[in-house]
């Protein structure tokens, strides 16, 4: 199971189920057992209105590692279990992970378990990165309608990011990549 820090925001369009898990009617095909958090789990995520498309920025607390889920419809959000795995995987490919941590990654990911606790700090990190996407995405003329968040999440991930309460920066992409490398799943 992941575990997802919503923002009210987003919980409000999310069809939740007992328990802050997903109603959707696709079979699981997680490898991660569901009632357990895997090691990478701890994820916050913002609903963000850019060009007014609804799109959903992720940030794992750790890491400070980005994926972003551009221009959702109604009907996707029942399905952000499947939307957020594969932004995850492709945006993991994109920052050059091979396959053997590939493969470490999907074994690690399960259905999504929403709540609303927060952390001012990554809350903090996912504001800049929101301000970051809206900007570059106006100053380019780019429709985020018509692009992928697999480039814009790689993006993201290879900037330094300050956490608080440590002294220097981590980049997002090294320290998912480290995380993933040193996790212990069977």
């Amino acid at each position: 199971m992941i575990r997802l820090h919503c923002t009210k925001k987003l919980l409000a369009k999310l069809p939740l189920r007992d328990g802050g898990r997903l109603q959707n009617n696709t079979p699981n095909g997680f490898a991660a057992n569901d009632d357990t958090e895997t090691p990478i789990s701890g994820w916050h995520a913002n609903l963000l209105l850019i060009q007014r498309r609804q799109c959903v920025l992720f940030v794992h607390d750790a890491t400070r590692f980005p994926v972003f889920v551009p221009a959702l419809k109604k009907v996707d959000f029942a399905e952000l279990d499947e939307r957020f795995t594969d932004s995850f995987l492709n945006t993991l490919l994109k920052t050059g992970a091979d396959d053997a941590l590939m493969r470490r990654a999907h074994r690690m990911l399960g259905p999504l378990a929403c709540d609303t606790d927060c952390d001012r700090s990554v809350q903090g990190s996912m504001n800049q990165m929101a301000q970051d996407i809206a900007f570059t995405l106006e100053y380019d003329r780019v429709p985020v309608a018509e692009i992928t968040g697999y480039r814009v999440g790689a993006w993201l991930a290879d900037r330094p990011c300050s956490v608080k309460g440590m002294k220097d920066c981590i980049w997002p992409n090294r320290a998912m990549h480290v995380l993933l490398q040193g996790a212990n799943m069977a």
